[in-house]
């Protein structure tokens, strides 16, 4: 596909989505649902009450925070894990255990601990981000080819500088997979989290909207910024993932 096509595509694709949303919306005679137009009026409504960006800003610091503090846990956690047999017999059952809890199970115990506030939310996201982190990195660092630890061994490399000059970059391209999944599942649980935790973001709109006044035109507003940041947030991990200076390992094209 030439470049053109490939830009031009996505373009007529939102304008033929949005054409068959207003169709719908004023074939059926809806009052309730609201059409692109007012979807647009509602957006210039809450950007015109400076209120727009506030909710946006928020909810990135929110993920920011959780999810940054997900990857300082999770990436060292998971490398020593993946180096360690022994380490990793030991702390498995545990990890294994708390993944598949949902991160809005912790709703209740969340609320109890941080209160009613961002701390909730963040201490959500970080839940939700930190083991997708852990188990990713451990199976990038199993999944290194021997002959790469061999190679640094051989050459006398000590512990540190083997896991900084061989192991994490070799492991980074399958590392920076399980850090892309990972921010996308922080930013759907911010969402939930502001539902309930928190008086500002993204979701905290959404649920508001709908109980005062029911502004469905702000509901379906806010379920678009949440997906149009969705997406420019994970073609920055895209982006990141096909940079040169993390694509020397295996797994090169």
């Amino acid at each position: 596909m030439k470049r053109w096509q490939s830009r031009i595509s996505p373009f007529l694709t939102a304008v033929l989505l949005l054409a068959a949303w207003h169709a719908a919306v004023v074939w059926t005679h809806t009052r309730i649902f609201p059409g692109p137009v007012q979807v647009l009026a509602g957006l210039k409504d809450l950007a015109g009450r400076d209120l727009l960006a506030g909710y946006v800003r928020d909810s990135l610091l929110r993920v920011s925070a959780g999810y940054l503090a997900a990857v300082a846990l999770g990436l060292p956690l998971g490398l020593m894990l993946g180096g360690s047999p022994t380490a990793a017999a030991a702390l498995n059952p545990p990890i294994q255990i708390m993944r598949p809890i949902s991160p809005l199970a912790w709703i209740p115990l969340a609320i109890i601990w941080f209160g009613v506030g961002s701390g909730a939310a963040v201490f959500l996201i970080f839940l939700a981000s930190v083991f997708p982190i852990i188990v990713a990195t451990i199976d990038a660092v199993r999944s290194i080819p021997p002959v790469f630890r061999n190679a640094g061994q051989n050459f006398g490399l000590p512990s540190a500088m083997l896991l900084r000059k061989v192991i994490f970059p070799a492991a980074l391209p399958q590392i920076l997979v399980g850090l892309r999944i990972a921010l996308g599942i922080a930013w759907l649980v911010v969402v939930a989290a502001e539902m309930i935790a928190v008086d500002s973001g993204l979701g905290y709109l959404i649920i508001d909207s709908r109980n005062a006044g029911q502004r469905y035109d702000l509901v379906v507003a806010g379920m678009l910024l949440i997906g149009i940041v969705g997406v420019i947030l994970d073609s920055i991990m895209r982006r990141i993932e096909t940079l040169k200076s993390v694509r020397w390992g295996f797994c090169n094209d």
